[in-house]
């Protein structure tokens, strides 16, 4: 290289290295230089403008082509997130454990959901809660203060989270107040309490959805598509238990009132809900068992250990558990005629892993599919605001949680009695899979 193009290329700090290389490989003639210079001082990035580096704006995404080779997965696209202005608010009611420590952090990863309102109890948490994020100090309401959020036109969907003996009076106050409904699970107390919901939202005309983020999350998404192609042959048996401990007697959970029970409506709930929606059937029985320590100042009121039996219209048996007494414990297993799905962690808030085992030949194979793991809360959050966007049902809505309410009455009546309830599919609902739930999800959202 000539002395003179030296002192040209040292004169040009910005040049990418790939015009460098290519400088001393091929040659760059001053023509080529003195372009890369005009597109610099036009405020032009440093570099060759290539797609596969560059990307390119299709509809309000950037997408980049594939740079991986066939021999690694190709790496999901860039999020695209709406504008912060246009996401659609939520008010949070309750400032609990929930929404602190998983709901409001999770609207950070949320693309289409922003925090705009609150309403709690407690005057002193809900101003420190409305200033760590952002939220104005005259969107901050008492749980009596229900006409101002009415008024609020920022606000369109209510996230109740408050415990589930609330959840009737608060959804009723939300709807009358112009507001959708995004409701914690259990959905109430009693199919009572949750008829009375569904029937106040459809008057006020907004919609209601049930916050089953397990329904949402990648990995229990995975495994309902695996049990249902078949490809591992047909489902028989489902194992699923839920279980951990609790040691707080004056926690609002241990009280009935507040609760509608113990570890069932709480924990136990993602058991049957979970398999329910695995199978996309209604079961037709329901056999259990309760066991509560004598003496134990925690149960006076609620049960500690529940097991119970469904029986499905395909001959499915789901055998399902549920504990305040062991240590914390997630587990779903399906087993088919030619293999074995097993989901670790399975109903916690992260840390999923799936395994799956079959005949390869002649010897079995363990697979464990690599996911890319998402946020539940924020999964469900931008779910609720596309409905709301796009004037759709939710996934889960309040039906939805409504036969949940059923099937946990019966699972009691089952323990008590000692006899086998037959059960079926809600009244009302259409024939076929999946008939208390929405559209299906798009595959990658």
């Amino acid at each position: 290289m000539s002395e003179d193009r030296s002192e040209d290329l040292r004169k040009t700090p910005h040049l990418s290295r790939r015009i460098l290389l290519a400088a001393g490989s091929a040659g760059l003639t001053g023509a080529a230089l003195g372009l890369a210079g005009r597109a610099q001082a036009q405020g032009a990035p440093p570099g060759p403008s290539v797609p596969a580096d560059t990307g390119a704006v299709q509809g309000e995404r950037v997408v980049f082509p594939n740079w991986r080779d066939a021999g690694d997965a190709p790496p999901p696209p860039p999020p695209a997130p709406m504008p912060p202005g246009e996401r659609v608010g939520f008010a949070i009611v309750g400032l609990g454990r929930l929404s602190l420590e998983e709901i409001l952090p999770a609207f950070g990863e949320a693309k289409k959901a922003r925090p705009v309102a609150l309403m709690s109890g407690s005057p002193e948490k809900a101003r420190l809660t409305a200033r760590q994020y952002g939220i104005p100090d005259d969107a901050v309401y008492g749980y009596d203060q229900w006409d101002r959020l009415k008024a609020n036109p920022a606000v369109k969907v209510v996230y109740i989270v408050t415990p589930n003996g609330l959840h009737r009076d608060n959804v009723l106050a939300a709807a009358a107040a112009g507001k959708h409904v995004l409701c914690e699970k259990p959905m109430a107390n009693s199919s009572a309490e949750a008829r009375a919901m569904i029937d106040a939202c459809r008057q006020a005309g907004v919609k209601l959805m049930i916050a089953y983020r397990c329904q949402y999350e990648p990995f229990n998404r995975a495994v309902v598509r695996l049990a249902r192609s078949g490809e591992f042959g047909r489902v028989k048996m489902i194992e699923a238990f839920n279980g951990q401990t609790t040691a707080l007697p004056e926690q609002w959970r241990l009280r009935r009132a507040l609760a509608g029970g113990g570890a069932l409506p709480d924990i136990g709930l993602y058991c049957l809900n979970g398999v329910r929606a695995l199978l996309g059937e209604e079961p037709v029985s329901v056999q259990a068992q309760i066991a509560t320590p004598e003496n134990d100042p925690r149960f006076k009121e609620v049960e500690e250990s529940v097991a119970f039996t469904l029986r499905f219209p395909s001959g499915v048996i789901a055998q399902c558990g549920t504990s305040y007494g062991v240590h914390e414990s997630r587990e779903l297993r399906v087993h088919t005629t030619n293999g074995a799905i097993a989901l670790h962690n399975a109903f916690a808030y992260r840390g999923q892993r799936l395994s799956i085992a079959h005949r390869e030949g002649s010897h079995v194979q363990r697979d464990e599919p690599v996911l890319t793991p998402k946020n539940q809360f924020a999964l469900e959050l931008d779910h609720m605001a596309e409905c709301v966007l796009k004037d759709r049902q939710p996934r889960t809505p309040g039906e939805e949680g409504l036969q949940d309410m059923i099937l946990m009455e019966a699972i009691y009546e089952a323990a008590r009695t000692g006899a086998t309830v037959k059960v079926g599919p809600l009244a009302g609902t259409r024939e076929g899979l999946d008939a208390t739930r929405g559209p299906a999800l798009e595959e990658g959202k």
